[in-house]
């Protein structure tokens, strides 16, 4: 585990701040806005460590890592609109199960898995007009 500096802390405080996912420059820019002198680079890294420690969900989107605080050490997977970005963690038993299975089916054992739905939410597909 790295050692916990105000730069570490102050992301970690400002992604806690955040209900949606979100990249390092749209954090980077609120906590410059806040008056914090921490650089780009020390975002980029403060996040890829809080997601390596499970501290941060991490997922890409349009070739870009976005980043959303999680409670440490639990496992969860998402619902995320493709246009608001409004993100609902879920709980998914029969992933679970179909992971297992599938892994013993071809001999593996530990099987991880990250899934994410990605959708329009109530709202968004209350608003379209196609």
């Amino acid at each position: 585990m790295k050692r916990h500096t105000w730069q570490r802390d102050a992301v970690r405080s400002a992604l806690d701040t955040r209900e949606n996912f979100v990249s390092a420059q749209e954090l980077h820019a609120a906590l410059r806005e806040a008056g914090t002198s921490i650089g780009l680079a020390t975002v980029y890294r403060a996040l890829a460590d809080l997601a390596t420690e499970g501290e941060a969900d991490s997922l890409q989107q349009e070739g870009e890592s976005l980043y959303r605080a999680c409670t440490p050490g639990t496992h969860h997977h998402h619902l995320i609109c493709r246009n608001c970005g409004l993100t609902v963690e879920i709980e998914a038993d029969p992933v679970e199960e179909w992971s297992k299975s599938v892994a013993a089916e071809h001999g593996f054992t530990e099987p991880e898995h990250i899934v994410d739905v990605f959708g329009l939410c109530a709202a968004c597909s209350a608003g379209r007009t196609d």
